[in-house]
């Protein structure tokens, strides 16, 4: 021990007041931090990365900044699964062909005026499952979703009679779509303007023109089915499900709606700002968002 503090150019004693020392407040601070740091990765799924479990953070009460949280993450290596990305592909004919309204503007100034909506694919060992869905471009929330085993103007159709029925009938709505021959049917085409949907349509082969909804699929993919084998499509439409109802929605936070999650997100501005016509007593989607509280 004399060499290895001779080495050093350090006193015994103070070698030995340092080894014996207790922990500093700076240390007990970070180990307190550590424990919520890894209760906010697990309760994501090992899904969130610094930035969204800083936030967690800072929601509990405790302050931080979020280079310590990046450190902390690093030196016990805890880290987000990264993202896949990966180009959609569609060869089916287009008999419509709208322009794009949206141009890429994947903002809104209240619920229910912009919808952007895709489908992506999952695999299985029955064969592939398709999953579609619609997001509120306010919050960013899953306003609606359908997963089948074929490819059809069908799948599409359920999935916007499902937002109308969880929204209520919007008034002045925007919905954005690839050019994908599902989007273009005529029976897609007739239920949008049966509701007096406009109709907005990014260029062929663009993903860019679709990039919110190009990041929610990455997210799901990431965050739940890459990590995941299924043997049957209800074993996948399931774990879907759960991802959408009982972690995205309520509980992911989105960087777009200041970090919170898109229920949050819509709670603030409250129910009679969702911008929809009355259809009665009260909107269809007043009793979904009830029940999803």
């Amino acid at each position: 021990m004399a060499w290895l503090c001779e080495a050093l150019g350090v006193l015994r004693s103070g070698f030995h007041a340092w080894l014996h020392r207790s922990p500093s407040q700076h240390a007990r601070y970070d180990e307190a931090l550590l424990d919520k740091i890894k209760d906010s990765f697990k309760d994501s799924d090992r899904t969130y990365g610094a930035r969204r479990v800083w936030h967690d953070l800072l929601a509990e009460g405790f302050s931080c900044g979020l280079h310590r949280v990046e450190r902390l993450m690093r030196d016990n290596a805890l880290r987000a699964r990264p993202r896949r990305r990966g180009l959609p592909k569609d060869d089916g004919e287009r008999p419509v062909i709208m322009p794009n309204v949206l141009d890429r503007q994947f903002s809104a100034g209240r619920p229910n005026q912009k919808w952007v909506a895709d489908f992506t694919y999952l695999w299985t060992a029955e064969g592939w499952l398709y999953v579609a869905a619609v997001i509120d471009l306010f919050s960013r929330r899953v306003v609606g979703w359908s997963m089948n085993a074929n490819m059809t103007a069908q799948l599409v159709t359920d999935v916007l009679i499902m937002a109308i029925w969880r929204r209520g009938k919007p008034d002045a709505l925007l919905h954005h779509s690839d050019q994908g021959s599902q989007y273009t049917s005529e029976q897609f085409q007739r239920l949008m303007t049966d509701h007096g949907i406009t109709c907005s349509m990014g260029r062929s082969g663009n993903v860019w023109d679709n990039a919110a909804m190009e990041s929610f699929f990455s997210s799901l993919k990431t965050e739940r089915t890459a990590r995941k084998g299924y043997l049957t499509r209800d074993d996948a439409k399931a774990d879907v499900f759960d991802y959408i109802q009982r972690f995205y929605n309520p509980k992911r936070r989105h960087s777009t709606p200041g970090y919170l999650s898109p229920m949050e997100c819509e709670n603030k501005v409250g129910l009679a700002q969702l911008g929809v016509r009355k259809t009665g007593s009260r909107p269809a989607g007043h009793f979904l968002c009830s029940l999803e509280k």
